[in-house]
């Protein structure tokens, strides 16, 4: 692929990025800072003690993510599904749950990024479980099963162009 190309892919997921709500921005981007090692989320994120115990339950969470990257399933087999969907909906559950996703659109994005190309084919389903499962408020499972299109749910193939776009921090933006 030529630089061009590269590059106006990673503008097209800059995009997507920027069309996120606030709220979601900031989700994803500590939720990479955790998932990802690259920053002490307890510096960067936590405004307050809520915010402390929320960080906490993460890195709690997120350490399926080593080994979710590890069983991703990568034939029609439905062999090693069960361990890797049990594992993912767990996962994506408590993201949900913390109600700062609010669509698929931004489900796939962080979980491209916290797990790479491979696990396209397999966030459609994860993403309807974990929205239908009691731990989801009920206006918030109407929600975010209603922002799942059914061209993400009925895709034919998926990429396996890893992501380009990794959104960070940054000081003057988190401060305003």
């Amino acid at each position: 692929m030529t630089v061009t190309g590269t590059a106006s892919m990673t503008i097209n997921e800059m995009r997507e990025f920027a069309n996120f709500s606030a709220a979601e921005q900031r989700y994803i981007k500590r939720s990479l800072d955790i998932g990802l090692g690259r920053q002490d989320a307890f510096k960067l994120w936590a405004r307050n003690e809520g915010e402390n115990a929320a960080i906490r339950s993460q890195y709690i969470a997120y350490q399926e993510l080593k080994t979710l990257q590890e069983i991703i399933p990568h034939d029609a087999t439905i062999h090693g599904i069960e361990a890797f969907i049990g594992k993912l909906v767990r996962v994506a559950v408590f993201d949900l749950s913390q109600d700062k996703i609010s669509c698929f659109s931004a489900f796939r994005f962080l979980y491209e990024r916290l797990l790479g190309a491979d696990v396209r084919p397999w966030l459609p389903s994860a993403f309807c479980a974990a929205s239908a499962l009691p731990q989801i408020r009920p206006e918030s499972r109407k929600q975010l099963l209603q922002s799942l299109s059914e061209a993400a749910a009925t895709a034919p193939g998926w990429s396996d162009r890893e992501p380009a776009f990794y959104p960070e921090y940054i000081e003057a933006a988190e401060a305003a």
